[in-house]
């Protein structure tokens, strides 16, 4: 039998419980052989605000993550681990607020479905939104990460007895349009300037290399986005291109990719873009620091773009959005990003 792939419900207080019973009432061959992990009365009460109209959802407890492939289309079903199940009898968390018990059960989510897509025992970690504040809130060990990327990649690195630092990861974020990896995440904007490093643009690249090779089956066309307005207009707005991106970009075409040299960051993104059924000129920007890149995939549609983390021994993918605090509750929630998420892991775990 195939193995299952696993959606983490991501804070119980924002939007994610409601999105993944939504994922599975909208779009039950795509959730085929998927399974929650997280909280039981968490996923019920979200099951009651979408069924709104009297269309019944029922949460279905698992004992073990294979009888996910046994569970009838529209039905959702849970695992619940020991941390979750020490949660019974207490009401959920309340809507759109951030707290310690939220951040805890989510992290708590994350580490065991990491844990058991390392051990080979699923095809895919699919994540659903955490809030920062509420992670940081539940104290040691996540106040130590920024989000989820950071997390699995400690996670990643502690299974293979390495140390953080020998386990670079970096963040894509994709759609039907355009594909964008980051060099820096989650840093200020101060600390994402000093980032951009010759060792750490040679190594984003060539870790996208790499990863879009298995997916496309060929070698990626990767566009690189100067640091400075212009790409620097022949140093006249800083030298950063002359002095490490394009360095970067010569001893990775020495090893065989196939890399633009620093283009301007205000017109890279729409060559890249694949419109009308044509593939655009790159499959894939390399942006200097996050708002840089996320900013063009996200104006494209957030409810189609779809996080994945590259250089894990795992396939991770996330829906391209936050907790929505404002909206949990209400059933507004739009769960289409989380299925391109589902799909994409589905499609990744496939050629892994």
């Amino acid at each position: 039998m195939k193995l299952p792939i696993a959606i983490t419900q991501g804070d119980a207080a924002g939007i994610g419980p409601e999105i993944i019973v939504k994922a599975f009432r909208d779009a039950p061959q795509e959730t085929q052989g998927c399974f929650v992990v997280g909280d039981v009365a968490s996923l019920r009460r979200a099951a009651q605000v979408v069924a709104g109209g009297g269309v019944r959802l029922p949460v279905v407890e698992l004992s073990e993550a294979a009888e996910a492939w046994h569970c009838p289309p529209r039905c959702v079903p849970l695992l619940s681990i020991a941390s979750s199940a020490a949660l019974a009898g207490l009401p959920p968390v309340p809507f759109g607020q951030v707290s310690a018990r939220a951040g805890q059960m989510a992290g708590d989510c994350v580490v065991w479905a990491a844990n058991a897509a390392l051990r080979r025992e699923l095809a895919a970690l699919v994540t659903a939104p955490l809030n920062k504040a509420a992670l940081s809130l539940a104290g040691t060990p996540y106040d130590t990460f920024p989000g989820h990327t950071e997390l699995l990649q400690s996670l990643a690195a502690a299974h293979a007895g390495q140390s953080i630092a020998q386990w670079p990861v970096r963040m894509m974020l994709a759609n039907d349009e355009l594909r964008v990896v980051l060099v820096s995440i989650h840093v200020s904007l101060r600390a994402a300037l000093a980032a951009v490093t010759f060792d750490n643009v040679l190594q984003t690249l060539l870790i996208t290399h790499r990863s879009l090779q298995a997916v496309l089956g060929r070698t990626p066309r990767i566009g690189v986005a100067g640091l400075n307005p212009h790409a620097g207009e022949g140093g006249l707005f800083g030298t950063e291109e002359q002095d490490i991106i394009g360095p970067a970009v010569a001893a990775a075409r020495l090893q065989g990719l196939q890399v633009s040299e620093p283009l301007a960051p205000d017109t890279v993104f729409m060559r890249a873009r694949a419109k009308a059924g044509e593939p655009g000129e790159f499959d894939v920007v390399l942006a200097m620091y996050h708002d840089q890149g996320l900013i063009p995939v996200k104006y494209l549609g957030v409810d189609k773009g779809v996080n994945v983390t590259l250089g894990l021994p795992l396939v991770r993918t996330s829906p391209d959005h936050g907790t929505a605090f404002d909206i949990a509750g209400t059933g507004r929630a739009d769960a289409a990003s989380l299925i391109e998420a589902i799909r994409m892991a589905r499609q990744l775990s496939q050629t892994s």
